[in-house]
């Protein structure tokens, strides 16, 4: 019996729940249905998107890994535009496509070496195998470009008009693709770009095709250079004239014909991976290399520190400030040459030179007295402008692979000065004998500079956008919430962090594939407030966590 009532009262559940809608049953337990989203219909706006042109520069090509190779050309920020606009009557793309996903050029078959430095020009990309940036030939044995700028360039006409290293000015002139030009007015990845036109600049090559709509990011090469050189000079800055007439003609020109378009200005350099990664105190007391020789270390510099004090006692501002000291116990900062100082070189040697100790001292290197004057004129020249780093100092992303190496051309010009090759290797090493040179530094002076100009530049940029309508995307802003805050997507979090943070390339100038696709986000959403269109409202931004940080050695 008791079966039978069990059976029954399973039967009566089962003609309970099948007479009854889903709705009831979630009604009567208290569970209200999930509401259904209904998002609007992509809408054009007042945008014609049917010809969209792409003009800049490394920042449009897709450049990534310090190379531009096709996995993030095809994944660039352009290209994920269109890719969009194409479901609202946006025509193809065409991208200047390298032949290969090594990265690098080529010219005539061969490689491409600086005949000042030896090093060879447009490398392969960089890898990571989990830890820090490598060269590809490092990790997967020798490899050579295929792409040859002087021997196969694709046919255009191109719509991403991004060249890697054009400055606001190039952009506007004649003959920057031209072959006959090259290495000093001419750029190969422009020159693979003009075809039979090798005179016709990017903005000429842009508006040959009529454009509808435009995309506009320039500027970010006017202050970078400058930067990445460590404000060393070799790379100036781009006055503001240049600047600003550069600006205004392109976008003058490139609304001429009645196109619309969106324009982005430059983020500060300060906060991106290249100059936040490399710490201002890298020496690590427990690394046996350096630990060991930090009694050593700090024997020699209490010499030159006594020097310092003396210095100060007869008049010399802040000249303590200067003394050298490496911690046994904690991470200690790096030597770097600081041309904002006071040279203090002559007054160095001639405190040494008046010494009655400084013989014995010299002497204990295993050098003759009588050497006493060579080594206090050394100790100035190399001392002169010396201090230790600060916080507030930002070593470019290079100096990683530099500091605590041998500076083979001091050591050398040590050894003809009489030092035996130990001893000259002893005081070059860089950041910790030989203080490093301001290519691989920017001091805060040097930072002022930059964020002044940037600060210009994008005004600039921002006034000519607001005069002619065009959409604004403020990168810069875009840029300092990834350095502070990090931006939230999905179940990850992107920051600026080199290799980690997914945004930035392991270049740490450039963006990862997911960061072009954040770009490009952002570029939709200032077209939507400028034109009306609903990307975002309708469910049309792309889904950033698609997109790859970063790519095998393997890639094919």
């Amino acid at each position: 019996m008791k079966n039978i009532k069990y059976i029954l009262l399973l039967f009566g559940l089962i003609a309970f729940i099948a007479c009854n809608e889903p709705e009831d049953v979630l009604k009567d337990t208290n569970i209200e249905p999930e509401p259904e989203i209904i998002l609007p219909q992509l809408v054009t706006g007042s945008v014609d998107f049917s010809t969209y042109v792409a003009v800049g520069n490394s920042l449009t090509a897709g450049f990534s890994d310090n190379a531009l190779f096709k996995a993030t050309q095809e994944n660039s920020m352009p290209n994920i535009l269109s890719q969009k606009f194409a479901l609202l009557g946006g025509g193809s793309f065409t991208q200047p496509l390298m032949n290969d996903n090594i990265g690098g050029l080529i010219l005539g078959g061969n490689i491409i070496v600086n005949p000042l430095t030896g090093n060879q020009l447009f490398k392969p990309r960089l890898v990571t195998t989990g830890g820090a940036p490598q060269d590809l030939s490092d990790v997967i044995g020798p490899v050579t470009p295929t792409t040859d700028f002087a021997l196969n360039n694709p046919t255009g006409p191109f719509n991403n008009i991004g060249v890697p290293g054009a400055r606001s000015f190039h952009m506007i002139a004649p003959g920057y693709g031209n072959i006959a030009n090259f290495p000093a007015a001419a750029n190969p990845y422009f020159i693979r770009m003009t075809g039979n036109t090798p005179n016709a600049s990017m903005l000429e090559l842009a508006m040959a095709q009529s454009p509808t709509f435009f995309s506009l990011w320039a500027g970010y090469n006017d202050v970078l250079g400058y930067a990445t050189s460590g404000g060393d000079g070799s790379s100036p800055i781009t006055d503001k004239p240049t600047f600003d007439f550069s600006i205004s003609t392109l976008i003058t020109t490139l609304t001429s014909g009645g196109a619309k378009g969106v324009v982005a200005n430059i983020p500060y350099v300060t906060d991106i991976a290249h100059f936040t990664t490399v710490p201002y105190n890298p020496l690590d007391p427990t690394n046996p290399d350096f630990g060991s020789q930090i009694p050593t270390l700090n024997g020699i510099f209490s010499q030159l520190n006594q020097v310092f004090a003396f210095l100060e006692s007869q008049g010399v501002p802040n000249a303590t400030d200067r003394s050298i000291v490496f911690s046994q116990t904690a991470a200690s900062a790096v030597i770097i040459k600081d041309e904002t100082l006071i040279d203090l070189s002559a007054q160095i040697a001639g405190v040494f030179n008046a010494s009655p100790t400084f013989p014995a001292f010299v002497e204990s290197f295993g050098l003759p007295a009588q050497a006493a004057p060579i080594v206090a004129n050394l100790l100035g020249a190399v001392y002169g402008q010396a201090r230790q780093a600060t916080p507030n100092d930002l070593f470019v992303l290079p100096s990683l692979s530099t500091i605590g190496n041998v500076n083979e051309g001091q050591s050398a010009f040590l050894q003809s000065q009489g030092l035996t090759r130990a001893l000259a290797e002893q005081f070059s090493v860089e950041g910790i004998s030989l203080p490093l040179e301001d290519k691989w530094v920017l001091l805060p002076s040097e930072q002022a500079e930059i964020k002044a100009a940037t600060d210009e530049f994008n005004d600039t940029i921002e006034t000519a956008a607001n005069s002619t309508g065009l959409a604004f995307v403020d990168a810069n802003a875009l840029l300092t919430r990834l350095a502070t805050t990090g931006i939230a997507s999905d179940n990850f979090i992107l920051t600026s962090n080199l290799v980690t943070g997914g945004t930035f390339s392991l270049d740490g100038v450039h963006l990862t594939s997911r960061g072009y696709a954040l770009a490009a986000n952002e570029f939709m959403k200032a077209i939507d407030a400028a034109y009306g269109t609903n990307f975002e409202a309708s469910g049309n931004l792309v889904d950033i966590g698609t997109y790859p940080t970063n790519y095998s050695p393997l890639l094919p």
